[in-house]
Parts: C-alpha cells; structure tokens; sequence
C-alpha cells in the first residue's frame, strides 16, 4: 500500500527566478521527488485552492507543509484540524520559513524565531550528526548546498529529541537544520534547506532526505484522540473477585479483608 502524502503550500508572491527553478513550483518538484520511488502518492494543496478539509487529513499519512509570507492567513480551524491529527499519528513535516507556520509553532509551544542573513546566499555544509538515523540513511558524512539563504541560532523551538543535521555556512553560522520531534502518536521533522530561489530540491542528497523523511513519519498505527476525562482502566485479573490477602507472597488468606471496605 502506498505511503499518502499531502503537500500543503503557501504558493503566493512567488518570484519570477523561483518559477524559472522550478515551473512547477516547488511543491510539484518535492511531489515529483516522492513519487519516482513509486510507494508514495501525493496530493496537492494550496492556499488559494479548495480548503483542506478533515477527510482529507483522514486519508494523508503525512503532510508536508510550507509557508513563507502569510502565515497569519491561515484558518486556525485548519491548525486545530492538523494538531489532533498529528497527535492521533499523522507525521508532519516542515521546512525552510516554515519554522514560523503555524501548525509547527503549536506543535512546538514556542515562537519559532531565528535570524537570518538574505543576502547574499551562501554555501551551506550540512553535516550528518546522527548517521545510524533513518533520515540520515545514504547521506554519508554530508553534504555541499552550493547556495542557500543562510540561518544561524538561536531558533526557538522546543529542544528536538533527535538532531540529524547541522549545518554551518561561510560567515560562520550554524544551525541545527534536521531536527526531529513526537508528538502523542505522530512523527515530526523540521529541516532548514528549501529557499524558493535556490534549486535545492533538484539535489539528489536533498530528495533522499524528503523520501527518508516520508517514511520516517510515517505512521505505525492511529491512535484516537479524546480531549476531557474518561473512564478509569480496571486491570484486575477479575474485577468481581474478592481482595485476597498475601502472606510471604504464596498464601493468600480470602477473607480478611472487607471487600466493601477496600474495592
């Protein structure tokens, strides 16, 4: 069975350079990365498209997401939607400017700042620091970004429970740019690499990320997920049998204790 995957994105004020990199756009070339392997179909949304609706949450295994300028636009409905859905097992996973989206700064109860040079781009070392991780499977020791938009630290997110990359650059930034969370029963990645004028994602070590990623978050199983209180668990072997009393842990003694008293 194929892994399903939904790509929701901004896709408004893109520039000029950035459709002549990618015709089209990024999402169709992330898309197009995941789906060569041929166990991974995807599904396209956009701000500006049909919403992005609960059922279909239901029938995404992972949602990758990005956003650049208008984070704030977004439908907090659809925030709250993605949420419970990441809890329940879903797997998310975001990238870039994403960091400010705000499904990932709910997942991250934290702002998502950072700084950031725009220009010029710079050549990015992406260094693999966890190499026995999934994500990190065919990478090597790292890798060269010829040119991207240059982060450094600190990024306020809450402390990743698996660094995989960190990432130096010529001016002497660094930054932790593969990062990996749970969350209930889902799955989350954050990596720093994807400036829409940069053609990153035509990279080879780049797109074995994004498929290693994919699987990575994956969900093994579906939890539900109930906000409020519920009914206790009884764990006795037989709830309707009597309290037994045990001496020197082999003689139980029925009847010393009242059970009306201590059930």
């Amino acid at each position: 069975m194929n892994l399903r995957v939904s790509l929701w994105f901004e896709h408004r004020d893109l520039p000029a350079k950035s459709l002549e990199i990618y015709p089209d756009g990024m999402q169709g070339a992330i898309a197009g990365c995941l789906e060569a392997p041929g166990d991974i179909a995807c599904r396209r949304f956009t701000m500006d498209g049909p919403p992005m609706a609960a059922a279909d949450l239901d029938a995404t295994d992972v949602l990758i997401w990005y956003g650049h300028l208008h984070h704030r636009a977004v439908d907090d409905r659809l925030v709250d939607l993605v949420w419970k859905r990441v809890l329940e097992g879903m797997g998310f996973i975001t990238f870039h400017s994403g960091h400010f989206s705000k499904p990932f700064v709910r997942l991250m109860g934290t702002t998502g700042q950072l700084s950031y040079r725009a220009q010029p781009h710079e050549r990015e070392v992406v260094w693999n620091v966890c190499p026995g991780h999934p994500i990190a499977q065919g990478i090597g020791e790292g890798f060269v970004i010829p040119q991207e938009e240059v982060y450094r630290e600190f990024h306020d997110i809450a402390a990743p429970e698996e660094l995989v990359f960190l990432s130096s650059f010529e001016g002497g930034e660094a930054f932790r740019s593969g990062c990996c969370w749970r969350r209930g029963a889902g799955r989350v990645f954050y990596f720093r690499w994807g400036h829409e004028t940069c053609p990153t994602f035509h990279q080879p070590e780049v797109r074995r990320v994004l498929v290693n990623a994919v699987r990575w978050a994956a969900p093994v199983d579906r939890m539900a997920f109930e906000a409020g209180p519920r009914k206790p668990l009884d764990l006795r072997r037989d709830p309707t049998a009597e309290p037994t009393l045990v001496i020197g842990g082999s003689h139980p003694l029925k009847g010393v204790l009242d059970p009306k008293k201590y059930r």
